[in-house]
Parts: C-alpha cells; sequence; structure tokens
C-alpha cells in the first residue's frame, strides 16, 4: 500500500495498462494466464476484473493517476471490434485513465478515425451501434513523435496536477510503426526518433516547470519467464532507450513486449529508473510508487517502488464494466455464436525453430484454397497477421473464435510476382535492427517449400525454393496469395510492392471461415516447409 504524505513529500501511485486490444472477456487458453514464479500459471485477465483490482488499487493511495501505454483497441475482440473500439473507450473512461500513449493498433483505422474516437462523433459509415450517441475519450491520447504532413499529429504530453505538484507524461511510437499500419491508413503519416521525440518533451515540460514525468513508451523489450516482476529481458531496444532517455524523466512504463517485466535502468545521471510493463490483455497492471519532494517537485528516485499486479479472476468484478461487457457480447452474439468448424487441439502462434507456427501455416493454406479462384498459386502470411492462437475449450470453433484470429478485416490480395521477386520477398525476412538480424518469417502454404541459411551472406540466405515440387523459375510469373498489408509492404516486406495485376479474393475472417467449414475437424499443420541449413 502506498504511503501516507508528510509535509515534505507526497506519495503518487502510477499505474498503467498496455496492450489491452479490446479484451472486453477474459481472455482464453494462454493468452488467458500469467506465469508465477514456480513456473505454474494464474488465469488472469477480463474487464470487469481489471477494473475491479483499478479501483481496489487506486483506493489504497490517497493519490494515484491510471495511464494506459496504447494499443487499447484496434483489430481485436469481435465485441470491440463490432463496434469500433467504442466499448473500450467507455471502459477506460470508467476506470478514470488520464492519458494514453497511442500504439500501432489506435493508427490501424488511420489518423481520422484516432481522433473520432478521441473526440466523439458517430462512425462515418456505421453510425453509433453500440450507443445511440458515442462521446469520446475522456482523456488525450499522446504521441510526440507522431507528425501528419510534417506537423504534429496530436498533442505530445499531458500534465496532471496532484495536490499541487505537476506530473507529466509523454506519449511516444515506435520510429518503425508505418511498417505495420495499412499504407492506405498511414498516408502522409511519419514517425519520428523515439529518444529525441522523449528529450524534446521532456525539456518543453521541464521549462514549464514540470520536474516529475513519466514515459509512455509502445515498444517493449521481450523477456524470459520468471514471474509477475521478473526481469530477465532478451532484446534491448526499449531497455536502451530508457537508458539513453533525459535524466528529467523518471518512470518508463512500456508496451509491446511479449510478457510483464519490471526492471530498474540507470540514467545517463547515474541515477536509477524505473522501466517495466505490466502484462497485455489486461493481465496485468505495471504500478509504481514515487514519492515526490514538495519543494524540488521531482520524484525522489531512490524511494521508488515497484511492481506488476496480475488481475486475477478471484476478485468480486466490477459491476458497472460487468454490465458494459454483457451489452457488448450480447449485441455481438448474433454474429458471433455461429458454429463454423471443429479442431481436434488448439491451433497456436508457437514457432519452431524454423520460424513457423502451426497457425501460421493453416492460415496460409487457408488463404490459398480461398484464393484458388483468383489464380493464387501459393500464399504467404505474417506473425503480426495473427491475432490470437485458434481453439475452443470443447472442439467447436465459433464465427467469435475464428475472429479473435483473423480480426483486421484485410483483403486476402493476389499479384504476380516473377519466381526471383518471390526470392526476394523471402530473402527480406532477415531485417536489421538494433545492431542484429530479426528474422520475421513468413508462413508459407504448405505447396512451397526452401531451405535457408542464416549465416550466409544477404541475398544467398533462400536455397532449394520449390513450389508443387518443382523449382522455382525466377523468370516465370507466379499468382501470390498475401494479406493487403503485406501486399503494400507491410513488416519491412518492401518486395511485396512489386506485386503486378492484383485482385481481391475477399477478407481474411472469410478465407478462414471457409477453410474451417471445407477441412473440419482441423488440427495443427505440421511445422515442416521450412528446412534450417544453419
Amino acid at each position: 500500500m502506498a504511503a501516507a504524505d508528510n509535509d515534505d513529500t507526497i506519495d503518487v501511485r502510477l499505474l498503467a495498462l498496455n496492450d489491452f486490444r479490446g479484451n472486453l472477456t477474459p481472455p482464453e487458453g494462454r493468452a488467458g494466464v500469467v506465469e508465477q514464479v514456480d513456473g505454474n500459471s494464474v488465469p488472469a485477465g477480463g474487464a470487469a476484473f481489471l477494473a475491479a483490482y483499478v479501483k481496489q488499487m487506486r483506493g489504497q493511495a490517497q493519490h494515484s493517476l491510471l495511464y494506459s501505454v496504447g494499443d487499447n483497441w484496434g483489430p481485436s475482440s469481435l465485441e470491440s471490434t463490432l463496434f469500433h473500439g467504442e466499448p473500450v473507450v467507455d471502459l477506460l473512461n470508467h476506470m478514470g485513465v488520464a492519458a494514453s500513449g497511442i500504439g500501432n493498433l489506435e493508427l490501424a483505422g488511420g489518423l481520422a478515425e484516432l481522433q473520432r474516437l478521441e473526440r466523439g462523433g458517430c462512425h462515418p459509415v456505421d453510425g453509433c451501434t453500440f450507443d445511440t450517441t458515442y462521446g469520446g475519450a475522456e482523456f488525450p491520447l499522446l504521441a510526440s513523435n507522431l507528425m501528419v504532413d510534417g506537423v504534429p499529429a496530436t498533442v505530445p504530453f499531458d500534465v496532471d496536477f496532484v495536490d499541487g505538484i505537476p506530473i507529466g507524461v509523454i506519449g511516444v511510437l515506435p520510429s518503425d510503426a508505418g511498417r505495420t499500419i495499412a499504407a492506405d491508413r498511414s498516408a502522409g503519416l511519419s514517425f519520428g526518433d523515439e529518444l529525441e521525440a522523449i528529450d524534446r518533451t521532456a525539456d518543453l515540460l521541464d521549462f514549464f516547470g514540470v520536474k516529475a514525468i513519466a514515459v509512455l513508451l509502445h515498444k517493449g523489450d521481450d523477456s524470459g519467464p520468471g514471474g509477475p516482476d521478473a526481469c530477465n529481458l532478451t532484446t534491448g531496444s526499449a531497455r536502451r532507450i530508457a537508458e539513453r532517455a533525459d535524466a528529467k524523466i523518471d518512470v518508463v512504463f512500456t508496451a509491446a513486449g511479449n510478457r510483464q517485466y519490471d526492471c530498474t535502468v540507470t540514467d545517463p545521471m547515474g541515477k536509477p529508473r524505473v522501466f517495466m510493463q505490466g502484462a497485455s490483455d489486461g493481465r496485468a497492471v505495471a504500478v509504481a510508487d514515487v514519492v515526490i519532494d514538495r519543494n524540488t517537485r521531482d520524484v525522489v528516485r531512490d524511494q521508488t517502488s515497484t511492481f506488476n499486479q496480475v488481475v486475477t479472476r478471484d476478485i468480486a468484478p466490477d459491476r458497472e464494466v460487468e454490465q458494459l461487457v454483457d451489452r457488448a457480447r450480447s449485441a455481438a452474439s448474433a454474429i458471433g455464436e455461429p458454429v463454423v468448424g471443429t479442431a481436434v487441439s488448439d491451433i497456436v502462434r508457437d514457432k519452431a525453430p524454423s520460424g513457423e507456427s502451426p497457425l501460421g501455416n493453416l492460415v496460409a493454406d487457408a488463404q490459398l484454397a480461398f484464393a484458388r479462384s483468383a489464380g493464387a498459386q501459393v500464399a504467404f502470411t505474417n506473425p503480426g497477421g495473427l491475432r490470437g492462437d485458434l481453439g475452443s475449450a470443447d472442439g467447436f470453433l465459433t464465427y467469435a473464435d475464428a475472429f479473435a484470429t483473423q480480426p483486421f478485416g484485410n483483403q486476402v490480395r493476389v499479384v504476380s510476382l516473377t519466381g526471383q521477386q518471390v526470392r526476394e520477398v523471402l530473402e527480406q525476412q532477415f531485417q536489421p535492427g538494433d545492431g542484429t538480424v530479426r528474422r520475421e518469417i513468413l508462413a508459407p502454404s504448405g505447396n512451397l517449400r526452401y531451405a535457408m541459411r542464416g549465416s550466409a551472406p544477404p541475398g544467398e540466405r533462400i536455397v532449394d525454393l520449390t513450389i508443387d515440387g518443382v523449382p522455382v523459375d525466377d523468370a516465370a510469373a507466379y499468382r501470390v496469395a498475401v494479406n493487403s498489408s503485406l501486399a503494400d509492404g507491410g513488416d519491412g516486406f518492401a518486395a511485396f510492392r512489386n506485386g503486378q495485376d492484383p485482385v481481391d479474393a475477399g477478407t481474411d475472417i472469410d478465407a478462414l471461415v471457409a477453410y474451417l467449414a471445407a477441412n473440419g475437424p482441423v488440427g495443427p499443420p505440421a511445422t515442416d516447409r521450412i528446412r534450417v541449413l544453419d
């Protein structure tokens, strides 16, 4: 529990959500648990439980501020996506979010849709379908490095006064956010360097007399298991930003890492700085209890305490949020409840050593089958095109189950690429970043096979490439099915932009539903389409 104030200091509890992604209902399967220190897992998440924990934790402190680090909504659960994220905004308003960073998913519908969700007003096409009116967010959406046509697209920071003391917060997007946003939704947008944006905005806040400053960095590191408060980072791009950011920054909350962590880094002046992330999908909340000196109005760093609060489901749910979720679920049930297929077991996104996953391979097979009528000969999908695992407790897959895997509404687009261009696409799976080569492995349909040599020079890593057992002819043309985001060069696959004669076969969710209906019961495909030579 946060300590009580004395005459010289003030205690403030800072809480941060991250990557909620519209999960109003408790997430299922592996997405609905949090690992404990002993290796066991506890069920976690669900909007009504999240709201109850937030209320409880805020009630333990005399002063508190609740933030979100972004990816609040976007392509996600049917209950959220069907209503364009409006129920999620209602949830965040109810919990009293003071400010939210902007993540990639907030921009999935484009800047105009982001502004509508912030300011209010009915959807320009569908109107107001969740309520008769939509009032918008009661909190600002922040991004200090987001520009549109060369000018700031939104406010970079927010300031809240706690017992007369100003506390600032800065929002920051990843500088490569444009890689994951469809080209038609990101036109005119640019994303500045994260560190430069943080330092510039911190200087501005300092000029205004704001000394206590937190950052909402929508860029996280991956980490190994070890429990809610472990610090077992396996990547370091976000940590480097947290270490190098101006010494005026006191706390860095992150998002987009693979699991929660609770770390301390050293700032450029040698002082400790909080660097932490809660669990995605509403499963854990990051909490930093800070002490602020009333005279300097700055955080006393060595008195900060932190923890990640797991959102277990053994707490009495927030009744108002429960009613909100029930209303969204009821409104979506007519679409979501019909059974569309069966599965012998869950089909998951876990990656094999080759980078393939059972779910990725199944989706690639589904999109090839769906797009055969448009001439497709082969298909690829990307890991970012898989929102959640596919499965259900009883083996019967509903439309909502399928939608949770493919909620994007992307078109399955068929384009012509030469054999050489297909090779270029596969070579682009090895992407430089942070001084290393990052592997972003595409899932291929089952009729495409190849081997890869990770240690080979760029341009020579893909060998033994075949389609339907026949070596690929570099000069021949092949009809390739991909989602429209990839076709636009998303996730760093610029070679797909060379595709000619595009034909849209239908949406990604329609492709998956059709495949499940025609091939049930489905099981996890083998992950043997790519051979790893080194």
